[in-house]
C-alpha cells in the first residue's frame, strides 16, 4: 500500500483511512454529509496526490496526444486544460484524463490513480516517433481546494489573481512561498475551486499554509467519500464505475470529447457507431420511492425485464433524495421515463432525469 506525502497528516487529523487504487487514502474525517456540505457552501481540501501525472515533451508530443486521445488537443493554447478520453481498440475507454498545454512542445496528462501503469503502457505503445515521456506521479502531490470560498481562502498565498481564472485553465507561479507551483481550475465537485500541483517535499508546507490562510473561511479537510457524492450530484463520470474498457465514449455521453476531424485510436469504428447509433445510453435517474441505488444493481421495466445496470448511486446530501447513473436500453433513456431499480428483490420506482442533479 502506497502512502501520499500527507498520509501522516490525515491520520493525525483522525481520518478514517481506506485502501484506494493501491494507496492508503482518507475516506472521511467528520463524516461524508458534513464534509459534502462544507464544499458546497464553504471550502474544503482534498488530498488527491494518488492521481497520475505524465509530462510529454518535444516536436512529436502533440502528435502522440492527438493519436491516443479522442478530443482535439490542437485547439489547446498555453495555460488551457482539456478533458479527454483514451479510447481502446475495442470501442471502450482505457481511461479519461486531463490534458494541460504548458507550451507548444510540453504537455501534462493527468490520469486516474488506478490506471497509471495501464495508461503509461498504452500511450508508450503508440509513441513510435520518440516523444519524450516522463512519469512524475510518484514525486507529485496534488491538493484540490474546492468550494465557493476557495478563491478568497487561497488568495493571500499567491500573486496569481485566482478570482479571474477561467474554468479549465491553469497558471504557474509562486504559491505559499514556493516557486513554480501549478494552479488549475478544473474541479470535480461542481462547487468551483483550484488544484495545486507541488513536489512531494513541499506538500506539508503547502497543506499547512492553505489551512492557515483558510481558517477564517472555515476550511476543512475532506475525504474521498464526499468527493464521490459531490461528483455524482454533478453527473460526472467515475472511471471504473460509469466508464471502463467496455463502455464507448458515445454511450457514456462523451460525444463532446470525441472529435472526428482527426484520426485517433479506433476513430473509424466510433464514427460508424455515431452514424448507426448506440444500443444503450448512460442516464441519470432519481428515486421516486424509498431506496438507495448501488453500483451493479439491475434496472428493470414495469414488467421486471432487465433493461440496464446502475453504475453509481447514493443518497444526495444536497438534495435529500437518492440519485444514480446507469446504462439503459435506448428506448428507456428519454427524460421523464419511469424505470425501476431492483433493490433486495424489490422493484423500486425511479425516473430518468438529465444531470446535473444539483443545479
Amino acid at each position: 500500500m502506497k502512502n501520499t506525502a500527507l498520509t501522516d497528516k490525515h491520520i493525525r487529523l483522525g481520518a478514517k483511512m481506506v485502501p484506494f487504487a493501491g494507496y492508503n487514502m482518507p475516506v472521511q474525517y467528520a463524516g461524508i454529509n458534513a464534509e459534502h456540505e462544507t464544499v458546497r457552501k464553504g471550502v474544503g481540501v482534498f488530498d488527491v496526490s494518488h492521481m497520475g501525472e505524465f509530462i510529454l515533451k518535444g516536436d512529436k508530443a502533440l502528435d502522440l496526444i492527438q493519436r491516443v486521445t479522442s478530443n482535439d488537443a490542437s485547439k489547446l493554447y498555453d495555460g488551457k486544460v482539456q478533458y479527454s478520453c483514451l479510447p481502446n481498440e475495442d470501442g471502450g475507454i482505457v481511461d479519461d484524463l486531463l490534458v494541460y498545454r504548458i507550451d507548444e512542445k510540453t504537455y501534462m496528462l493527468v490520469v486516474n490513480a488506478s490506471n497509471i501503469e495501464k495508461d503509461w503502457n498504452w500511450i508508450s505503445k503508440f509513441n513510435t516517433d520518440g516523444a519524450d515521456m516522463k512519469d512524475i506521479s510518484d514525486r507529485t502531490s496534488l491538493l484540490a481546494v474546492q468550494g465557493p470560498k476557495a478563491a478568497e481562502a487561497l488568495q493571500s498565498l499567491t500573486d496569481i489573481d485566482l478570482g479571474s481564472m477561467e474554468y479549465y485553465t491553469f497558471k504557474k507561479g509562486k504559491f505559499a512561498g514556493i516557486d513554480n507551483v501549478l494552479l488549475s481550475a478544473t474541479g470535480y465537485t461542481g462547487a468551483g475551486g483550484f488544484e495545486i500541483y507541488v513536489d512531494n517535499k513541499d506538500a506539508e508546507k503547502v497543506w499547512d499554509a492553505v489551512f492557515k490562510a483558510g481558517e477564517a473561511f472555515g476550511i476543512k479537510p475532506i475525504g474521498l467519500g464526499a468527493r464521490d457524492t459531490l461528483r455524482l450530484e454533478m453527473g460526472f463520470c467515475l472511471y471504473g464505475n460509469d466508464i471502463d474498457d467496455a463502455t464507448s465514449p458515445l454511450e457514456a455521453g462523451l460525444g463532446w470529447v470525441t472529435k472526428f476531424n482527426k484520426e485517433f485510436t479506433n476513430s473509424a469504428a466510433l464514427q460508424q457507431q455515431k452514424q448507426d447509433g448506440t444500443k444503450r445510453k448512460l442516464v441519470g435517474f432519481e428515486m421516486i420511492d424509498r431506496g438507495i441505488p448501488r453500483h451493479d444493481y439491475e434496472i428493470v421495466d414495469a414488467d421486471g425485464n432487465i433493461i440496464g445496470k446502475v453504475t453509481s448511486g447514493t443518497q444526495s446530501p444536497s438534495l435529500q433524495k437518492a440519485i444514480g447513473m446507469g446504462y439503459v436500453k435506448n428506448e428507456f433513456a428519454k427524460e421523464g421515463t419511469e424505470i425501476f431499480i431492483n433493490i433486495r428483490d424489490n422493484k423500486i420506482k425511479a425516473k430518468i432525469v438529465k444531470p446535473p442533479f444539483y443545479k
